[in-house]
């Protein structure tokens, strides 16, 4: 069945999102271990994507442990940093789909203010027909009342989304409810899943 319309997670499939290799050029491998032994950064993160306050949320974890004070505020002060660069051919593929008329969506863990920053530095972020930010939702991926919110704001049946995560999780609660899905480990791939779909051909996939 070919989707009507198709939906990219933004981390890991449209711009690289790897912390640790940032800490890693930052503060070497070492600390970078301790620090993330000590505290459990993507579980902060988490609750920023759900809406808590993009500062407030990691400077207050800052202060809760001041031996990592320093490393820890960098997520907040240095955010772009870790988000970065943009997937190229990924970016391309969402614009080929839209010059063919097909409705691209984004489904993403991403919180308010990081979002910001990320649109001020990526313009492309501006461009989906429509965005689905789970810090403007106050829900995340993988649990299911996100996908459900998402079907009852496009209107479009479960079997006519086609959506690329680069996390195994939040592609298997999309499936569980009917979705067309497509586990992002490259945009090689991705390219080869919509050509399949039928929604682009080999010369707008290249």
């Amino acid at each position: 069945m070919r989707p009507d319309a198709v939906i990219f997670d933004i981390g890991n499939v449209l711009i690289e999102w790897r912390p640790e290799r940032f800490y890693d050029a930052e503060v070497g491998e070492a600390r970078r271990r301790a620090l993330f032994a000590a505290v459990d950064l993507h579980a902060m993160n988490d609750e920023v994507d759900r809406g808590a306050d993009f500062r407030e949320t990691i400077y207050a974890t800052a202060e809760a442990v001041p031996e990592f004070r320093a490393e820890i505020r960098m997520w907040h002060d240095r955010w772009i940093e870790l988000a970065r660069p943009e997937i190229p051919r990924s970016v391309a593929l969402m614009r080929a789909l839209q010059a063919r008329g097909v409705p691209v969506f984004a489904l993403t863990n991403f919180g308010v203010g990081s979002f910001e920053v990320a649109r001020a530095h990526y313009p492309f972020l501006d461009a989906f027909d429509r965005a689905y930010v789970s810090g403007h939702m106050g829900v995340i991926k993988p649990e299911d009342e996100i996908y459900a919110r998402v079907e009852a704001d496009c209107g479009l049946a479960p079997e006519r989304l086609l959506f690329t995560d680069d996390r195994a999780d939040n592609i298997a609660a999309a499936a569980a409810r009917g979705w067309q899905t497509h586990h992002f480990t490259g945009p090689e791939g991705w390219a080869h899943r919509l050509v399949a779909a039928g929604l682009l051909d080999e010369r707008e996939a290249a």
